[in-house]
């Protein structure tokens, strides 16, 4: 079954509270688009949310058109099922240290050194956060 709205559904919510990989890719970018694997937060307002460096490729192209979307699926051996968002993106200074300490402890196993360093290492730079919009929704589940 497959239908499109305008905003996350509690299910939707619930689906992408999961560890899962999600795959952005922005407009302002090589045609065809090129995905990468991000973490990221759906958050209780309905945005979702990720962090990377503020001289990043896709921060670059973020402020030169805005839109963006994330794809993200369950994982082989589930039922089919997949979220795809779409919709302008900010770029935020604030919140992304916090963010990404957030998502570390919900992919990695943080009581690993070698992760702990990694995230130490991470939080050391400064990120930004950059923040979807959700303008169309797209589901689908088998």
């Amino acid at each position: 079954m497959s239908n499109d709205t305008s905003s996350l559904t509690a299910q939707d919510l619930e689906f992408l509270r999961r560890p899962l990989h999600g795959f952005l890719s922005v407009a302002e970018g090589p045609v065809p688009p090129q995905p990468r694997p991000v973490w990221f937060e759906a958050t209780a307002e309905g945005t979702i949310q990720l962090f990377t460096a503020p001289d990043s490729v896709k921060v670059r192209r973020l402020r030169r058109d805005p839109r963006a979307s994330i794809v993200v699926a369950a994982p082989v051996g589930e039922r089919e099922r997949w979220l795809s968002v779409a919709g302008r993106t900010t770029v935020e200074p604030e919140g992304a240290h916090e963010l990404c300490t957030r998502l570390a402890a919900r992919y990695w196993d943080l009581d690993d050194p070698v992760r702990a360093d990694d995230l130490a290492e991470i939080l050391a730079t400064e990120q930004v956060r950059l923040v979807i919009h959700p303008e169309t929704v797209r589901r689908f589940t088998y």
